[in-house]
């Protein structure tokens, strides 16, 4: 126990002192002015207050502080009260997925950075809060790293004979050396369902044109440029090429892969697209046909497959496919034709970076700063049609969107009367097509996207708007490419690896308690399974994805790459309130340790109200203890209800704040007692905006003011009424 020297006061406080003993004092009333009302505290008890030393003076064990890192930076007032009452910090928000890791995956660690680097030089610990949980994570980007994948279809209408393949006759098709075999899988292509032409080659295979595999002629107009596409991939790392037919090289160096020119493209597990142009001047002076041939020979014994759908030759210089009443629609040459309405920030061509592009070498990107989900149209986009539409026809407006977190559009027509509205449409990390049927009512001249709903920047590639005419050369519709359960629980335990192990390898020097798992539990004791049905855009659940296990992950996760000594927490809130809760977490502490993980202590929230079951909270400390493991309250506040407490709301709020440290202190044995973490500091508006607004549950007012509260906590932590001790000797609370 920490002893503390209280400071001599004059004669006139020492009769006042000893006349106000708090637990004779009558609420409401001031012993020399008689009734108060409202907020205002009796005056000897303002006095009183005023004279306590600062909180962590009274407590032995570690007295913490729920923070808000910008505030404690910011705000000096907020700083001094945090660095003079309290041992350790808990970063409120700051320290989470959701805080941290951008739409990429990567870590941002300057913020945390610069906060512990100050709290470190006023002599405070950080406890790092929280590793896992289901709330205020990048749930955008989790999400999408589990996504379909969506296969861009050909340019244009394939002019390539692949009957013959998808049969699995190879009618038309020509097998030169088979190595060890050349045949057509079922169910191994890239979409459920999808063929793959499989070719092997042999042990002894040294040449490309050991393994071969030639298409039947295509027809081909000497003056047209020709696009070749398909997707391949390899049980190891391979090697491959195509030689042609019909061309003034037959084995020409080429840019397979939009990177660089080369004799050959490398193939691996992964699917790997190959897309290349043969321009007009390519072919032989007279050649009005093509033929392409796959050499996969130059190593022996990988086995190749050639997704079967995917595999096309198109005409780029053909007969344009659908009428599109749009000028321009795939933005390969800027934005022209399109115009900035009412509240869009920005709108460009965006023709760096692979994944802001859908097709071709440009989109439009719009940057959106503001949300108001009822009036999109503050954000739009607009362009015209080609020729006003006609009433009564049926038409169809699709395109292609992405954004770089979740976001909404939806499109409205330009009428000459009533516009008409497509209904919202959601959008996130990957690429999407969307599609607005119409009937016209006549006369409309263009249309726009709605962006204004929620902020965000978008990126629109592959616009499309027609009647069902077409002129024949149709590009293929994307493939959508759904992931395996097994997939996705391979992705989230990456992620979930990559997460923890940077951040307990960066914090490796400064930081030595974690929450690692927050809040596994349902109300009735159960562990959470990702049913909940919860819709917040920063919701994502480990547990669906990785188990009862995912806990087990995370803490033997924490433990590899943190210190051996670091306190690793489990936490969760109500239970207080649900006993029955409180079994399930302890229960769930002993299936975690029985699987090979260790969990040093576990948290209990605690934000409480005037009314909490005070015998329900001796009987949750009396279990907490039983389970031998370090404990924590973790978040304390007790919240009134209401901004303006009568004195004697006050009053209630002081004697709840120590009864619960009482209970703590008498029923969890002092080596397992890790310390008391106060949620929050004052009840000024900045520090609740989201959490408790207008509750008043903490020890300072919103005036940085010593609440009755603060002398509650303090009598508390001291075990006696520490005013007492008046008579400037040291005092053992």
């Amino acid at each position: 126990m920490k002893y503390i020297k209280i400071l001599p006061v004059i004669a006139s406080s020492l009769l006042l002192f000893a006349s106000c003993d708090d637990n004779l004092m009558e609420w409401g009333k001031d012993p020399e002015h008689g009734e108060v009302t409202g907020a205002e505290l009796p005056l000897a008890l303002v006095e009183k207050i005023s004279r306590y030393e600062p909180l962590k003076n009274y407590s032995d064990f570690s007295l913490g502080n729920g923070i808000g890192i910008s505030l404690y930076m910011s705000d000096p007032v907020y700083r001094k009260i945090v660095n003079e009452n309290f041992d350790e910090v808990t970063p409120g928000y700051e320290m989470k997925h959701g805080a941290m890791v951008n739409a990429k995956g990567e870590i941002d660690f300057a913020n945390v950075d610069a906060f512990i680097a100050a709290t470190k030089s006023a002599g405070l610990k950080v406890f790092g809060h929280t590793l896992v949980w289901h709330s205020n994570q990048n749930a955008s980007y989790l999400n999408g790293i589990i996504a379909p994948t969506v296969i861009p279809g050909s340019s244009g209408t394939n002019v390539l004979d692949i009957a013959g393949l998808k049969s699995g006759s190879f009618t038309n098709w020509s097998k030169g050396n088979q190595g060890q075999g050349i045949t057509v899988v079922d169910n191994a292509g890239l979409a459920a369902n999808s063929k793959a032409v499989q070719l092997i080659s042999s042990t002894s295979s040294t040449n490309y044109w050991d393994l071969q595999l030639t298409s039947p002629a295509v027809s081909v107009v000497t003056d047209h440029n020709y696009e070749v596409s398909f997707y391949i991939k390899s049980d190891k790392t391979g090697k491959g090429r195509i030689s042609f037919a019909g061309l003034k090289n037959a084995y020409p160096w080429i840019n397979w892969d939009g990177t660089s020119t080369a004799e050959a493209f490398a193939t691996t597990s992964q699917w790997k697209q190959i897309k290349f142009k043969l321009n007009a001047s390519d072919f032989a002076v007279g050649s009005n046909s093509l033929k392409l041939s796959f050499d996969l020979g130059p190593i022996p014994n990988v086995t190749y497959l050639i997704d079967v759908n995917t595999l096309a030759v198109v005409d780029l210089d053909a007969s344009a496919g659908p009428v599109n009443l749009i000028a321009n629609g795939n933005f390969n040459s800027g934005i022209t034709g399109w115009s900035k309405a009412n509240g869009a920030t920005d709108a460009l061509s965006a023709g760096t970076g692979a994944s802001n592009v859908y097709e071709g070498s440009g989109s439009m990107k719009v940057v959106n700063a503001t949300s108001d989900a009822s009036n999109q149209w503050k954000t739009q986009i607009q362009t015209t049609f080609t020729s006003a539409l006609v009433a009564g026809k049926n038409y169809t407006i699709s395109y292609m969107i992405r954004s770089e977190a979740n976001g909404s559009v939806r499109c409205s027509t330009t009428p000459s009367g009533v516009a008409s509205y497509q209904t919202d449409q959601a959008t996130t990390t990957t690429w999407k097509q969307i599609e607005w049927k119409i009937t016209a009512k006549g006369g409309e001249t263009g249309f726009g996207f709605d962006l204004g709903g929620t902020a965000g920047t978008y990126y629109i590639d592959n616009v499309l708007v027609s009647d069902g005419s077409s002129t024949g050369n149709v590009p293929t519709a994307p493939i959508t490419i759904e992931k395996t359960d097994a997939e996705k629980t391979k992705i989230i335990s990456d992620a979930m690896t990559d997460w923890i192990s940077k951040m307990m390898t960066h914090y490796k020097t400064s930081v030595f308690s974690w929450d690692v798992v927050n809040e596994p539990m349902k109300e009735d004791g159960t562990l959470r399974d990702g049913s909940e049905g919860d819709t917040a855009t920063d919701y994502f659940s480990w547990v669906k994805y990785l188990g009862k296990d995912y806990a087990v992950k995370a803490f033997k996760l924490a433990r590899q790459y943190g210190n051996t000594s670091d306190k690793l927490f489990i936490n969760d809130y109500n239970l207080e309130s649900r006993l029955d809760k409180c079994d399930g977490i302890i229960e769930y502490v002993k299936y975690i340790e029985s699987q090979g993980a260790q969990v040093d202590g576990i948290g209990t929230q605690m934000h409480i109200g005037l009314t909490t079951d005070k015998d329900k909270i001796a009987q949750m400390f009396q279990k907490l203890a039983a389970s031998g493991k370090l404990i924590k309250i973790s978040e304390l506040d007790v919240r009134l209800g209401t901004a303006t407490p009568t004195v004697a709301q006050q009053a209630s709020q002081a004697e709840m704040y120590q009864y619960v440290i009482d209970m703590y202190k008498k029923y969890i044995p002092a080596a397992q007692q890790y310390g008391i973490t106060i949620w929050g500091v004052s009840d000024n508006s900045k520090e609740h905006e989201y959490w408790l607004p207008n509750e008043s549950p903490n020890l300072w007012d919103a005036n940085y003011v010593r609440k009755h509260a603060y002398k509650g906590a303090a009598d508390g932590l001291a075990g006696k009424d520490v005013s007492l001790g008046f008579s400037g000797e040291l005092v053992k609370p």
